[in-house]
């Protein structure tokens, strides 16, 4: 069955908002594990508007699940990060500094020799690599040229296409799993997945081993409660 990875970005930027620490960011991770989450992810990013880069040695330290780490490995202080705490996967994600969230993958044919540099230091370290990319077949496959593990594909556009046509909108996803299995490349996914759109896409993709879910989450979470969210977040994922 895919994994839940829950990305709790959300309830450190809850917690900035105020300062001090509540909610307990900690805390929340743990009770994500102890909901039946699989996994817990967070995207530091340098001006640390959410996930502060002191959170991710106070997760390492308690987290049970795997640890999933995403953010730009063009930032030095972000490789740094990683490899002092060498959590169980490292996602490699092409944000521009202030960028609000994640709005593309990597070009893997344009830097092909750039990643394949930064998929040697994480996996040298004993990191599963995971490469931020658009359903686009040649990415996928110019993605395992760099020595990745795995690829997390954007889903951004499955989710603003599903009610128009999910048909038509989970075509090129199906495309680009097609093409990760038959080169050896595990495939993860996320970006605005959430009860509605969750369930189709991944009955559609073969071998989905992940899927990273934090904003529609921790929204339903308001008026669903934690427990019960992550719960039917599972359900989704069971077929």
């Amino acid at each position: 069955m895919t994994k839940l990875s829950v990305n709790i970005n959300k309830i450190a930027t809850l917690r900035n908002s105020r300062g001090g620490n509540n909610p307990d960011l900690v805390k929340v991770a743990l009770d994500c594990e102890r909901f039946g989450a699989e996994g817990i992810t967070v995207h530091p990013r340098p001006d640390e508007r959410h996930i502060r880069y002191k959170d991710v040695y106070d997760l390492k330290s308690v987290i049970a699940t795997e640890f999933n780490i995403e953010g730009n490995c063009r930032e030095q202080k972000f490789v740094d990060l990683v490899l002092e705490n060498k959590p169980a996967q490292v996602t490699l994600v092409p944000d521009a500094e202030g960028q609000i969230t994640s709005n593309h993958g990597w070009d893997t044919i344009k830097h092909e020799d750039y990643l394949k540099e930064m998929v040697a230091v994480f996996k040298s370290a004993g990191i599963r690599v995971s490469i931020f990319v658009d359903p686009i077949v040649e990415m996928v496959k110019a993605a395992a040229l760099t020595g990745t593990d795995r690829i997390e594909l954007y889903t951004e556009a499955y989710a603003h296409n599903y009610y128009d046509n999910r048909e038509k909108a989970i075509l090129p996803y199906v495309a680009a799993a097609h093409k990760a299995h038959e080169i050896g490349l595990g495939i993860n996914a996320g970006h605005d997945l959430d009860l509605h759109n969750l369930k189709y896409f991944a009955e559609s993709i073969p071998g989905l081993l992940e899927v990273s879910i934090g904003h529609a989450l921790i929204s339903d979470a308001l008026y669903l409660g934690l427990e019960n969210t992550i719960q039917l977040y599972l359900k989704q994922l069971k077929h």
